[in-house]
């Protein structure tokens, strides 16, 4: 099986889930659902379909999206099974770090500067 996702790979998932998430949740097939998953969110979430002009943005942009899709999907990695972790803490404060940039960059994303930046890089 291969990448399915737009924004992010299964390896940048796998990064930030951490040592401990779940085998079942880091394997490909359900880090392309969770890919999937965040990159509809991020689009609905701006109201712009970023997956549609993906290929014709530029690098800073597509890193913005690559951290806020790898980010919501690496959550949904490590919420999928928690017993991995040595503690409930740990766990929690990497959903806690992952939340907090994922929601940075998606306000970033709708802000109105940064829109207006997006369609003239």
């Amino acid at each position: 099986m291969a990448d399915t996702g737009i924004f992010a790979t299964t390896a940048e998932i796998l990064r930030k889930a951490g040592a401990n998430a779940s085998a079942v949740s880091t394997a490909e097939a359900y880090t392309n659902d969770f890919i999937a998953q965040a990159e509809s969110f991020i689009n609905s979430i701006c109201c712009f379909n970023f997956s549609d002009v993906y290929a014709s943005l530029n690098a800073d942009v597509k890193a913005i999206l690559k951290e806020a899709a790898s980010n919501l999907a690496a959550m949904y990695a490590i919420n999928y099974d928690l017993t991995g972790f040595s503690s409930q803490r740990e766990a929690e404060t990497m959903l806690d770090l992952l939340d907090y940039r994922a929601t940075k960059a998606i306000n970033e994303l709708k802000s109105r500067d940064v829109q207006s930046f997006i369609r003239a890089a």
